[in-house]
């Protein structure tokens, strides 16, 4: 018998979902098409052990729609041990839109895609992600209630980025406190790569503490005017990863940490906002690790946006809101002090004690 052994780009012809490598035990992936109003969109279902599955939608001009998948498929995933790690009775979901959302984004096709969302019948609630905005999710809430991060005049918890960047600052501190013994940001040097909502927010909270910040993005009409407006340093080197620096905060798109960057960088610890920042948990996090390198869990520290937007399904106010995102302080601290006293990476510590709820959790219901 002839057995064919397939390269990697025979396999995701041969099998366009389950053959990706991001493709975690997903336990539903949605493509959504609408010719009228451009509309091309997928959704991932992760894990609905714990709740719902929430997670923002992104809409981003990717390259390839395999791009597209394989960023929704790692997205959710993330959310999943986000969700979980925070404490949150949620699953992990996440939604991309294909295209430019300066040009393609419209309020026909952000109906359609509420739509589609709603027939997943509550399986999923999307949020504001990367190309969104508060009103683009007002008005997917005309059409599903199953859609959070709506205006507050709406009855909803507002813009979430405020704070996330808040729980990544809270990440940062303590990922400062212990690679340094104490966490003053005062006179650190911070390489913020990404200045969209997140990224910008984060920049004056390190910037009022007296942090040297430099900051880094394509858009230079952004930059020149975050720069002005907190007094910050741009970047206008040839390599930010090989810059010699006290913190990494990655906050744009994810995968940064990867093979043609880890050797680069010079920094102690790494803290930002951006979604799945080690390109190979299994390979990176480890290298980081013989590095001495500090790494804050990203699906830990950025989980302020999730928190924030959890209040409008669960009824609870701004204080709480506040109270839970400033726990991912300690919740860092005890996660880089259990990986040290094991000799685990940080993202496998945090893993661990995010499985561990969705393990216990699904006997529970197995009775």
């Amino acid at each position: 018998m002839i057995t064919e052994v397939l390269t990697a780009n025979q396999l995701k012809k041969e099998a366009p979902v389950f053959g990706q490598l991001s493709f975690n035990d997903h336990e539903q992936v949605v493509f959504c098409q609408d010719k009228d109003t451009g509309l091309k969109a997928i959704i991932g279902v992760h894990n609905t052990i714990l709740g719902p599955a929430l997670g923002g939608t992104r809409m981003y001009d990717y390259k390839t729609e395999w791009d597209a998948l394989n960023d929704v498929l790692r997205l959710s995933r993330g959310m999943t041990y986000k969700a979980a790690i925070t404490g949150l009775n949620l699953g992990g979901g996440k939604a991309v839109i294909i295209g430019d959302p300066k040009k393609m984004k419209t309020p026909e096709l952000m109906t359609r895609f509420g739509k589609f969302v709603h027939t997943l019948g509550g399986k999923y609630y999307t949020a504001e992600d990367v190309g969104m905005e508060t009103s683009d999710m007002d008005t997917v809430r005309e059409v599903t209630p199953y859609v959070t991060g709506i205006s507050e005049s709406k009855g909803g918890a507002g813009n979430p980025s405020p704070v996330t960047a808040y729980g990544v600052y809270m990440g940062m501190k303590a990922a400062t406190k212990f690679a340094y013994g104490n966490d003053a940001l005062q006179g650190k040097k911070i390489l913020v790569q990404g200045i969209g909502h997140v990224g910008e927010e984060l920049v004056r909270l390190a910037a009022e503490e007296g942090a040297n910040v430099i900051i880094s993005d394509i858009n230079e009409e952004r930059l020149s005017e975050v720069s002005t407006k907190y007094g910050v340093e741009i970047y206008r080197g040839n390599d930010l990863y090989a810059e010699e620096a006290d913190i990494y905060a990655p906050c744009a798109l994810g995968a940064t940490v990867n093979d043609d960057t880890i050797d680069k960088l010079k920094v102690k610890v790494i803290a930002g906002a951006a979604n799945n920042q080690l390109a190979n948990e299994q390979i990176h996090g480890p290298l980081l690790q013989k590095k001495g390198i500090v790494y804050a869990p990203d699906f830990l520290i950025n989980a302020g946006g999730i928190i924030n937007v959890y209040a409008e399904i669960e009824g609870y106010g701004r204080d709480q809101i506040i109270t839970k995102t400033e726990n991912i302080y300690d919740t860092t601290l005890d996660i880089l002090n259990k990986a040290k006293a094991t000799n685990i990476t940080a993202n496998a510590s945090a893993m661990s004690i995010a499985e561990d709820r969705i393990a216990t959790r699904k006997k529970e219901l197995l009775g």
